[in-house]
């Protein structure tokens, strides 16, 4: 990532390898108006990164009560993943198939709906590219989720 796209970051500390004994630091980055654009097609591919958004927002009005829309930030990952999440105040989710409810900040509750959407496109496009794709940008932002905060509560609600 160019030095101009840092606005902020978040990290976590996950070791690299086994081999050497480093750390190296995960954080999650937000993208910078000049360089949103550029999200969607990006991580979601050119062929869904419509279907992705809309797959997002959609979600994020299903888990949380009261969600009617508003701006979002977009996150990249250090280690190649990326989310989304709604500039608002904490929020309350519910997830029907595995009775989780409880509140959680806005960048956690991006973090979820991002999970539940990777998983869905994945399933939509299973054997081929991009579902490969779809599936390591999955597993990147669950390891990011890992370092966050309210690690606890997003691993309660994607369980």
């Amino acid at each position: 990532m160019k030095a101009g796209h840092v606005a902020q970051v978040k990290t976590g500390e996950l070791p690299m390898n086994n081999q050497a004994q480093e750390l190296i630091p995960l954080a999650a980055v937000l993208v910078d108006d000049e360089h949103r654009l550029d999200f969607l097609p990006t991580y979601f591919g050119p062929r869904l990164m419509m279907r992705g958004e809309a797959l997002v927002y959609g979600w994020m009005r299903r888990l949380a009560e009261g969600y009617n829309g508003g701006f979002w930030n977009y996150y990249t990952l250090t280690n190649g993943g990326f989310y989304m999440a709604p500039v608002l105040g904490r929020l309350r989710l519910e997830v029907d198939g595995n009775g989780y409810g409880g509140e959680m900040s806005a960048d956690a509750a991006g973090i979820v709906a991002t999970l539940f959407v990777l998983g869905q496109l994945a399933a939509e496009t299973q054997g081929t590219d991009e579902c490969d794709a779809l599936i390591d940008r999955y597993h990147w932002l669950r390891e990011y989720a890992g370092t966050h905060a309210e690690a606890a509560q997003i691993y309660r609600a994607i369980d």
